[in-house]
C-alpha cells in the first residue's frame, strides 16, 4: 500500500516538469508543421495561404536536398570514426601512470568547453589560413605549396574541426569506462601470458562496448544539427552544405518560412531514421 502511495506521489510531483517538457517540445513542433503547409513570406507579403504538400515536394525535389543529406551523413560518419578511434587511444594512454596526469587530462578535455563558433574561427584563421596559418608555414618549411584547406579540402576540414571539438567528450566517457574495468582480469590475463595487444583486444575493448555505444548515440544526435562550424568557415560552399544549413538558407536568406519548415520536418525524419538504425544496430550493447 505504501508503495502505491509513494508511486502516486512521485507521479504528482513529476507531472509539472513533464508537462512543461511536453509543451517545450510540442509547441515548436506544432508551429513547424503548421507553417510547412503554408506559403509564408514575412518580407514579401506575409501569409499567402495554404499550399498543402507543395513545400515538401519543392524541398525534396530541389537539386540541393540530396547532396545536403549526403554531406550531413558523411560529416557525421567521419567525425564518429575519428573520435571513437582516437578517443579509445587517448583513453588508454591517459589511464597509464604518468607525471602530471591530472594536468594532461584537463588539457585533453579542454577543447570540449570551447564554443563551436570560437573553435571554427581559431581553426580558420590560425591553422588553415593559406597565407599566415600554421599549416601553411609547415607546408612551406617542407618545400610544398600551401593547401587551400577550406576550398580544396573543405569537407575534410569541417570533419577535422568538429572532431577536434568532440574528441574530448569521447575520451572522457571512454576513460571513465576504462577506469571501471576490474584490474584483476588484466592481472590474471597477464599472469597467463597474454600480451598487451591481446589484453586490449579481448578484455579492454569488449568492456568499452557500452561506452562506445553511448558516445555514438549522443554525438550523432548533436552532429546531425551541425551548423556553426560551417557558417563560420565555408558558408555552405565547396560541398559543405548540410541539411541544417540548407534549411537556414531557405528560411533566413530566402525568407521562405514555409519551405524552411518543410525542411525542418525532413530533418526530424532523418534524425529519427538514423536514431532507430543506431538503436537497432549499435544500441544492443546497452542490453548486454
Amino acid at each position: 500500500m505504501a508503495t502505491q502511495h509513494s508511486r502516486a506521489a512521485a507521479r504528482i510531483m513529476m507531472a509539472p516538469a513533464v508537462f512543461l517538457l511536453l509543451v517545450w517540445m510540442l509547441v515548436p513542433l506544432t508551429m513547424t508543421l503548421y507553417f510547412s503547409f503554408k506559403k509564408y513570406l514575412p518580407l514579401r507579403g506575409g501569409d499567402l495561404g495554404w499550399t498543402g504538400f507543395d513545400n515538401y515536394v519543392r524541398f525534396v525535389t530541389s537539386s540541393s536536398f540530396w547532396p545536403s543529406v549526403q554531406t550531413t551523413l558523411v560529416i557525421v560518419g567521419g567525425v564518429l570514426f575519428i573520435t571513437v578511434i582516437l578517443g579509445i587511444m587517448l583513453a588508454v594512454l591517459l589511464n597509464q601512470p604518468m607525471w602530471g596526469q591530472g594536468i594532461v587530462r584537463i588539457l585533453v578535455i579542454a577543447p570540449f568547453f570551447v564554443m563551436p563558433t570560437v573553435s571554427a574561427l581559431v581553426w580558420k584563421n590560425m591553422f588553415m589560413d593559406p597565407v599566415n596559418g600554421l599549416f601553411a608555414h609547415l607546408w612551406k618549411f617542407f618545400g610544398a605549396e600551401p593547401v587551400q584547406w577550406l576550398s580544396q579540402a573543405s569537407l575534410q576540414s569541417i570533419v577535422m574541426i568538429v572532431s577536434w571539438q568532440w574528441l574530448p567528450f569521447a575520451t572522457l566517457i571512454l576513460l571513465t569506462a576504462i577506469q571501471s574495468l576490474d584490474r584483476e582480469q588484466l592481472e590474471a590475463a597477464e599472469m597467463d601470458g597474454a600480451q598487451p595487444v591481446q589484453r586490449f583486444a579481448f578484455i579492454t575493448l569488449p568492456h568499452l562496448g557500452r561506452a562506445i555505444t553511448i558516445v555514438i548515440l549522443i554525438q550523432t544526435i548533436f552532429l546531425l544539427a551541425i551548423f556553426a562550424e560551417i557558417f563560420v568557415t565555408t558558408g555552405g560552399a565547396f560541398g559543405t552544405r548540410t541539411l541544417t544549413y540548407l534549411i537556414f538558407q531557405r528560411v533566413l536568406e530566402s525568407q521562405n518560412v514555409g519551405l524552411g519548415s518543410a525542411g525542418g520536418v525532413y530533418a526530424i525524419i532523418l534524425a529519427n531514421i538514423v536514431a532507430i538504425f543506431l538503436m537497432r544496430i549499435v544500441g544492443k550493447n546497452l542490453d548486454a
